[in-house]
């Protein structure tokens, strides 16, 4: 089509899946700062008064979980008879917790295909196939839509946090509708923002004056802030803004509806412009391909593409439980290759170490909690693990493998 438009969301901390999705990776950041070997497949729930941690752990930390879940619910903004029904201080959580399967482990810790490398021995911690991606939309070479849905849902959790709009509760959500044309963006056709918030601001209770007054500060101090340096900007002329479509959202977080970790995944990729091959992220260790491969698959995308040998490229991998070389290899630039899509896959295969031992190392996983203060993984957990310019990602950083690229062809 030469004209259409294409929409992608974003939601913020407090949204009760990310929620959980925090909670899953900061208590992988805590194991992996003390034990870097930690197996690590950890889920949460969350409903009306309660946070349920599941999963299995082989670790050799001790961490104190009822307090760390109860920190990061406290951080996100869930304290106290005011944070919009749900206490840190108040609700239960309960911990049911096993150890990794040895018909797993047996397969991570010695590769079916290993050989006297000790990368080769390391084997995937799961079968299943991954995407990465990235395209020239932008200066982090992410689509625009879930770029700009990103940027909109920090900035509304900003300026909850700072106060500037105290009438704020944690739950929210973010839409943005970007026209194209020709396949390059050339308007922003709709913003959507729905925020939890109290039932009274400044003295008003009715709903349509409540509304308004919402609408009139989110453009004010979270649409024209989080646009402003933009080439391609939203306008209220043109641009369809909605908010809190049904009038008031007030009943919000996990007191309006449950939580689960893992439930977000196109949020934390590429707002569906690409393929996702269904794994989540929070919660697993780096030897789950789920997580390591997507984030190896993103950065040989961007690698490609910072290298100028396509416009747009997405990458698939896929592996075996117990086997450490990818099963298959499958590069697609859509038609904007410098050379056919067979000989960029073929550049890949001999350019890119993607057995999942290469990429713990390459990307240091295991060992980016203890670098970052014992948290890593949970700042990334929400707002999207890609394209991210507020936090240094391994993955993210293609400069010198582009510059060989650029030789190669």
């Amino acid at each position: 089509m030469s004209k259409y438009v294409f929409t992608s969301e974003s939601v913020t901390e407090g949204h009760p899946d990310k929620i959980c999705d925090q909670i899953s990776d900061a208590i992988l950041d805590a194991l992996l700062t003390v034990d870097p070997t930690s197996r690590v497949a950890c889920e949460a729930v969350v409903n009306t008064g309660l946070c349920l941690i599941t999963g299995e752990i082989t670790s050799k930390a001790e961490v104190d979980f009822n307090k760390l879940v109860r920190e990061v619910i406290k951080q996100i903004g869930y304290e106290g008879s005011n944070a919009g029904g749900f206490d840190a201080n108040s609700c239960a959580v309960l911990i049911a917790l096993d150890q990794q399967s040895a018909d797993i482990a047996q397969g991570v810790n010695e590769a079916e295909d290993h050989s006297k490398d000790p990368l080769d021995q390391v084997g995937a911690g799961d079968q299943g196939i991954m995407f990465g991606f990235a395209c020239n939309e932008t200066p982090e070479l992410m689509p625009l839509p879930i770029s700009l849905a990103h940027r909109l849902a920090r900035r509304l959790a900003i300026v909850r946090h700072e106060g500037i709009l105290d009438y704020l509760l944690p739950d929210g959500k973010t839409q943005v509708s970007v026209s194209y044309e020709n396949g390059v963006p050339s308007s922003i056709d709709t913003i959507l923002i729905s925020t939890q918030h109290k039932p009274e601001i400044e003295g008003i209770t009715l709903e349509q004056e409540i509304q308004q007054k919402i609408a009139k500060d989110l453009w004010e101090h979270v649409v024209e802030p989080s646009t402003e340096d933009l080439n391609l900007k939203p306008s209220q002329k043109s641009t369809r803004f909605l908010v809190n479509p049904t009038g008031k959202f007030v009943i919000g977080g996990p007191q309006g509806d449950a939580g689960l970790t893992g439930r977000k995944i196109i949020v934390d990729t590429y707002g569906g412009y690409a393929r996702h091959g269904g794994g989540a992220f929070s919660g697993k260790d780096p030897t789950k391909v789920d997580r390591s491969a997507a984030y190896a698959a993103r950065f040989v995308a961007k690698a490609l593409v910072e290298a100028n040998l396509a416009e747009k490229v997405e990458v698939q991998l896929s592996y075996a439980i117990g086997v450490a070389k990818p099963v298959s290899i499958l590069v697609d630039s859509f038609g904007t290759g410098k050379v056919s899509d067979s000989e960029l896959t073929q550049v890949v295969q001999k350019h890119f170490d993607l057995r999942p031992g290469a990429i713990i190392k390459s990307f240091n996983l295991q060992n980016l909690p203890s670098l970052n203060g014992g948290s890593f993984y949970r700042n990334i957990a929400a707002y999207g693990h890609f394209g991210r310019t507020d936090v240094h990602l391994p993955w993210e950083d293609v400069s010198v493998k582009a510059k060989e690229l650029r030789f190669l062809i």
